[in-house]
């Protein structure tokens, strides 16, 4: 696990390092300090705004999950539609477990009237 970690954090070193040199290739009129690195990974080096933060972190009309990162490189994730998939899953895996619950439930006895530890019925 602490390869992984490793490997993650020299990639986004990378990546951080790719977007700084890519943005300096450029003549100083051209730097924008945002886009992507390699055409993929998104990078953004501007002072955030709160427009920006709330379109990357808050955007419930939008049915992207991972939106480009305010500051910095990589993703973000808007979370009310993370939320809501998230939610759809749930209900999903709900769904498919009901008939194998049915299931069980029909074949294992229940067991009413007992209360838990000496087996003696309840009064």
């Amino acid at each position: 696990m602490k390869d992984l970690a490793r490997t993650l954090r020299t990639l986004a070193w990378v990546a951080v390092v790719a977007a700084i040199y890519q943005e300096l290739k450029k003549p100083p009129a051209e730097r924008t300090w945002h886009g992507k690195v390699g055409g993929m990974i998104p990078y953004d080096f501007r002072i955030p705004t709160p427009e920006r933060v709330k379109s990357a972190y808050w955007d419930p009309s939008s049915d992207t999950v991972f939106t480009d990162k305010v500051v910095g490189v990589g993703w973000a994730v808007n979370i009310p539609v993370l939320m809501r998939k998230l939610n759809v899953a749930f209900e999903q895996c709900a769904e498919m477990c009901r008939p194998m619950q049915e299931e069980i439930s029909r074949r294992v006895p229940q067991v009413t009237g007992r209360r838990p530890g000496n087996g003696e019925p309840e009064q």
